[in-house]
């Protein structure tokens, strides 16, 4: 059990070390000193949101859901106590919240840059 509690951390924190990756933009017929400054507000603007917020919250949300069910599974399955299941399940669900929080908080920046380009006119490709 404690080996697979540690292995959903370990895949929670190298879910959780995505980054910001920059969606791509058709430069053709682009002023290029425009460009370089309208990418860089942009960017600016995709660093405000914030991964390791969503990833708290997810975590939170995942060890609250995986506590309870492991609770319940606890109980009715019986050999193993309430209170053994309800920590395993927390920690499990906890490490999964987390990696699918900040996968969300990069998807988020993402999304957010790419508004930004859109707006500003260019042709966001991906």
């Amino acid at each position: 059990m404690k080996r697979f509690v540690a292995l959903a951390l370990a895949s929670a924190v190298l879910a959780g070390c995505s980054s910001f990756s920059q969606p791509m933009v058709d430069t053709k017929g682009v002023d290029s000193a425009r460009f370089n400054q309208d990418k860089y507000e942009c960017e600016q603007y995709a660093a405000q949101v914030s991964p390791v917020g969503d990833a708290a919250v997810g975590a939170l949300g995942g060890a609250a859901a995986g506590a309870a069910l492991g609770a319940i599974t606890g109980a009715l399955v019986g050999g193993v106590g309430a209170g053994e299941a309800a920590a395993f399940g927390a920690a499990t669900g906890g490490a999964l919240g987390l990696g699918g929080g900040a996968v969300t908080g990069v998807q988020n920046q993402n999304d957010v840059y790419r508004r930004c380009m859109a707006g500003r006119g260019y042709n966001v490709l991906n």
